[in-house]
């Protein structure tokens, strides 16, 4: 775990010193294509809300990446993830399952992951930052439960900025900047997570980038994980 956690701080601190942008940013020019999963948020909600109804076949962050249980399961409630694709490897099995999102993935390259991620009731996913700049992610809500006031029951603190989604809405942000989420209800947050290859980055950075990507890639072959519900 110690090696894990510093080749992430080094890897941040490389990235940091070549690549300057706000925590969040703009999708229409980092990520066009967010539009049309916006516009497809109805029958992607249907797929993930269908997939939630076998929630507890669905794996939790930890036993998927066993070294991000400090933030995954640390106050035992569950973070599940239903991963589509990861790193550029498509998951077809789960694929099958959310044919919108898949149709969707065959025409945006520039998405290397997506998840569904299930957000238990209580949960808190604590302080933390994550280690690869040339990755954005892509945060469309899909669920969101309110509080008593109708407004949104779940948070996400980007770089010390409150950020409460409402059901349709989206957010495109730099996850190597310092974030928590809670759900401060008694349901299920259901949410659609995608990875998206960063542009714009320095040609030495991007030639790096997808050095580390095809070894993240062949990572995932060799291991032969099952990522299916």
């Amino acid at each position: 775990m110690q090696l894990y956690d510093h080749a992430v701080g080094a890897m941040r601190a490389f990235y940091d010193r070549r690549i300057a942008t706000p925590a969040t940013l703009d999708p229409s020019h980092y990520f066009p294509n967010a539009a049309r999963f916006v516009a497809a948020c109805a029958d992607i909600r249907r797929e993930a809300v269908a997939i939630a109804g076998r929630i507890d076949k669905v794996p939790r962050f930890h036993e998927l990446m066993p070294q991000q249980a400090d933030i995954s399961a640390a106050d035992g409630r569950d973070w599940r993830m239903f991963i589509m694709k990861a790193y550029g490897v498509s998951v077809p099995d789960n694929l099958k399952r959310a044919p919108t999102v898949a149709n969707l993935l065959a025409s945006s390259p520039e998405v290397v992951s997506a998840v569904f991620s299930f957000l238990a009731p209580g949960k808190h996913i604590p302080r933390h930052r994550g280690p690869f700049r040339a990755i954005l992610r892509f945060h469309l809500m899909l669920t969101m439960p309110v509080d008593a006031q109708g407004q949104p029951a779940c948070e996400l603190i980007i770089d010390g900025v409150s950020h409460r989604l409402k059901e349709g809405e989206s957010l495109l942000w730099d996850d190597t900047y310092p974030h928590e989420a809670w759900n401060k209800s008694e349901e299920v947050r259901i949410a659609l997570l995608l990875d998206v290859w960063r542009r714009d980055m320095p040609f030495d950075i991007a030639l790096m980038s997808r050095a580390l990507m095809a070894a993240a890639k062949t990572a995932i072959r060799v291991r032969g994980v099952s990522y299916s519900g």
